[in-house]
């Protein structure tokens, strides 16, 4: 594999604001049971500006988390392209695609997928096992992994597990394990969908602090107090792309 995923500095040297970091040409995804076949994306083309902060919404059931792992590399479009910072991802293999999992982009979902035996550090550190970008030895990820909780504000819970923390809490740390690589862009399926009033406004406060520090976040979501925050959104219905929406 080219080593450009990770190490080719032009791939890496930051474009304007307008640049597209993400973009999708024509893309489909079938499912195939029987002699039965489901259209979840019917041709869907659009561009994620690099540094922007975007939404993906529209009704349940009508594409949008299938276009999110797409996105992320975490399935295999049917037909059609993705490509992220320049790089077509249906050209990489299976290796060269968690590659560029690992080193270009973090993921955060609704139901936060730690680790429940071990604590809010080690969540995070686990994380740096599967990139070129990661700090060399055990103690540089350490002060990384603590940097990272100091900046969604849980340093004094980085010894917790999981269960000692809130929901808002568990998934400020899945932020933060989205940041141990420091990827580019952010991909996030319903980050608030299982929190209350409060820990979804402490959730949307780090994602507003870390968008500033010039990253690319892309939310699914439903909830309006989420996408009222974004700058771009794209309304996908019946596996297409039906608007998109600058503010």
């Amino acid at each position: 594999m080219n080593s450009s995923i990770s190490n080719d500095t032009s791939k890496n040297v930051k474009g304007s604001e307008n640049e597209a970091i993400i973009k999708t040409h024509d893309l489909v995804k079938t499912y195939t049971k029987g002699k039965i076949e489901t259209y979840a994306l019917r041709g869907v083309s659009m561009e994620i500006p690099r540094g922007s902060f975007s939404c993906i919404i529209g009704p349940s059931g009508h594409g949008k988390s299938t276009l999110m792992h797409l996105i992320g590399g975490l399935d295999r479009a049917s037909s059609g392209d993705v490509v992220i910072d320049g790089i077509k991802i249906a050209d990489l293999n299976d290796n060269e695609l968690s590659e560029l999992r690992a080193s270009k982009i973090g993921f955060v979902f609704q139901f936060f997928n730690l680790l429940q035996n071990l604590t809010a550090v080690e969540n995070i550190e686990t994380a740096m096992m599967f990139s070129k970008n990661a700090p060399g030895n055990s103690k540089e990820q350490r002060v990384k992994a603590l940097e990272l909780l100091r900046l969604v504000g849980l340093e004094d819970k980085a010894h917790a597990k999981p269960n000692e923390l809130s929901g808002g809490q568990q998934q400020r740390v899945s932020i933060a394990r989205s940041l141990a690589n420091d990827p580019e862009i952010l991909l996030m399926d319903e980050p608030t969908g299982n929190l209350d009033s409060k820990s979804e406004e402490e959730v949307l406060d780090q994602l507003l602090k870390i968008h500033a520090t010039g990253k690319t976040v892309v939310i699914v979501t439903h909830n309006t107090e989420v996408s009222d925050r974004a700058e771009i959104l794209y309304e996908v219905r019946d596996g297409k792309l039906n608007s998109v929406t600058k503010r």
